[in-house]
């Protein structure tokens, strides 16, 4: 508040943090709502015939008679091609989200609103200093005193430490600014793949944290249903489990928890990073015909769900502007047979997705930027916010202290981010200089399920069958779901494209969402 008086409007430039906020000027009769930079927390609202209707969770809205419960078929078609319903729009007709570094202004005179972009990723500074050790050394001095702000709390707070290298830098930094740190690792039994633990004891042992390592419990269908109705749109990422599960057990601990969001996007550490070099590299010189011609016989001719087909059909990428479809849930082909009123369906997405991709000829640049502002904007933050408010835990992000962003996207230069054949150059080299030399620096595991495995199991797959063949009124072509399922119980990594239909049915019922 004191903020607004000063400097009005203009304060947002001298916020730091993750906040949405709605502020109203009774004098001027106006209100002023903004969102993070990165998208941390939400903000959704409504504008029809003057009134203003807002909230932090779209079921608010839905207090509202006045705001239909239709789906938005365009944004339909956005969740089903990349999994999540990007910038202003959402899943309901009438209803936007207000995006990530935005604000909006509502004249209660007038019944008018604007919203305006207030930050923006920097362009890279072809003056700033390239020295690798001066850069370091910087990074190393950004990233400790954003921690060190991020652990100042009135309550507990704790470390999410998986023992790779981004919650283990913050470790690392949280060690040097507070005498008692309390690190958590999740681990699955039974699933030696997803387990962590003895790459976060390394750490903890070496940092001297209080490490407690929780054990997950058995994890059954009935979660889901309680998902979809959390997390308002819904999503396409199964790991929404494991994180409402660790941040279920984490907070029987402590209130704050400190994570390592955002190192990915920011530094290069996607494995898809190196392969987008490599076919640059190795690709490039392919005539253009003949990269299209591959794509088209790889869209046609192999199946939704075959290892490699996406990569095939992003040889069509135009070098010098595009991204490949790197994790495509479902192509344009597949989306049509997907619905059942598949004459009139608007196949949308992949033109707003070529409408963000970022303009700028350096392709990490590209895809490091369009991953910050589409997938970790509306898929890892979301994941993490809604997750972790269900268990009233709040999960801090030191990475996307926007000083850091800025230094990654405006100093660090392409070379010291990733290559061909390295990740993560820039902060693997602070990981050197931080961590005890036996830690493994080209592990790269994801926070996930065995969700192929449990689809195996009959109480899994019985479930899946139940909500997505016995479902009234269905949307979804029972043909192909039928496919979808025999082809997973054959080997077939459909099982998130499943998840994605089963997520969306569980939120269409629990909101009694029309079409």
């Amino acid at each position: 508040l004191a903020a607004y008086r000063e400097w009005g409007t203009a304060c947002l430039t001298r916020l730091n943090g993750m906040f949405a906020f709605a502020l109203y000027d009774e004098p001027r009769r106006q209100l002023f709502m903004a969102r993070d930079r990165a998208g941390e927390k939400p903000l959704f609202y409504a504008l029809t015939a003057g009134t203003l209707c807002f909230g932090s969770e779209l079921k608010a809205l839905f207090a509202n008679p006045e705001i239909p419960r239709r789906i938005d078929p365009a944004a339909l078609d956005c969740y089903l091609s990349m999994g999540f319903i990007p910038g202003e729009r959402c899943i309901i007709q009438g209803v936007n989200k207000l995006p990530p570094a935005h604000a909006l202004l509502f004249n209660q005179n007038t019944g008018q609103a604007r919203t305006w972009r207030y930050w923006q990723l920097p362009e890279p500074d072809a003056t700033a200093q390239t020295d690798a050790s001066a850069l370091l050394d910087e990074l190393d001095a950004l990233l400790a005193d954003a921690v060190q702000r991020q652990l100042v709390a009135d309550v507990p707070v704790g470390i999410l430490l998986s023992g790779g290298v981004d919650s283990s830098l913050v470790t690392a930094m949280a060690v040097r600014a507070a005498p008692h740190v309390k690190t958590f690792t999740i681990r699955f039994p039974g699933y030696g793949h997803y387990d962590e633990t003895e790459h976060a004891r390394l750490i903890a042992r070496h940092f001297g944290t209080e490490h407690v390592e929780i054990e997950a419990g058995a994890t059954t269908v009935d979660l889901l249903p309680r998902l979809a109705r959390q997390f308002d749109e819904p999503m396409v990422d199964s790991s929404m489990i494991p994180t409402y599960l660790v941040s279920q057990l984490i907070r029987e601990h402590c209130t704050v928890a400190l994570g390592g969001d955002g190192g990915d996007e920011l530094f290069g550490g996607y494995p898809h990073y190196s392969r987008l070099l490599w076919m640059q590299q190795k690709l490039g010189w392919l005539p253009q015909t003949l990269r299209r011609g591959v794509a088209a016989m790889a869209d046609y001719g192999l199946p939704v769900g075959f290892k490699g087909r996406n990569w095939l059909q992003g040889l069509a990428m135009d070098r010098q502007s595009g991204l490949p479809l790197i994790a495509t849930c479902y192509d344009p082909g597949a989306r049509r047979k997907l619905m059942i009123d598949q004459g009139n369906w608007p196949c949308v997405a992949e033109a707003i997705r070529e409408q963000r991709i970022p303009q700028t000829a350096d392709l990490l640049q590209r895809a490091t930027r369009m991953d910050f502002e589409n997938y970790l904007a509306e898929d890892i933050l979301v994941k993490v916010d809604r997750a972790s408010m269900l268990t009233a835990l709040e999960v801090r992000a030191p990475f996307l202290d926007y000083r850091l962003i800025e230094f990654a996207f405006g100093k660090v230069p392409s070379a010291l981010k990733a290559t061909a054949t390295q990740r993560k150059i820039l902060l693997k080299r602070l990981t050197a200089r931080l961590l005890p030399p036996e830690f493994d620096q080209q592990r790269k595991q994801g926070f996930s399920i065995p969700l192929a495995a449990w689809l195996q199991s009959a109480t899994w797959s019985g479930f899946f069958r139940e909500v997505l063949l016995d479902a009234d009124s269905p949307l979804f072509n029972r043909k192909l779901v039928s496919q979808l399922l025999a082809g997973q119980a054959k080997g077939r990594a459909n099982s998130e494209r499943l998840f994605a239909l089963v997520l969306f049915e569980l939120w269409r019922r629990e909101y009694r969402v029309a079409f």
